[in-house]
């Protein structure tokens, strides 16, 4: 099914430019973009991007500190 999106000059572009490095079709490049981000979107359930949303970046890194000293063998914990 024929269908128009309207891009910015810039972002054309920069899609005919990856088109024609990989030796595809504008057409083909951004089906093959399309296929490939609407296939990662799904595999990504709502309970897993509101649990995403939930986090700060400090919660990440304290939780991966709090990994490492568990996980620690030979050493203790440096003093931070």
């Amino acid at each position: 099914m024929a269908t128009t999106v309207h891009l910015p000059p810039a972002l054309l572009e920069r899609v005919d430019q990856c088109a024609r490095s990989l030796a595809l079709s504008r057409n083909r490049f951004i089906r093959q973009a399309l296929e490939k981000t609407t296939r990662e979107q799904l595999d990504w359930s709502s309970d897993f991007l509101a649990h995403l949303d939930s986090f700060t970046p400090l919660d990440g890194e304290n939780q991966l500190l709090e990994l490492i000293r568990r996980h620690r063998r030979s050493k203790s914990a440096p003093k931070l």
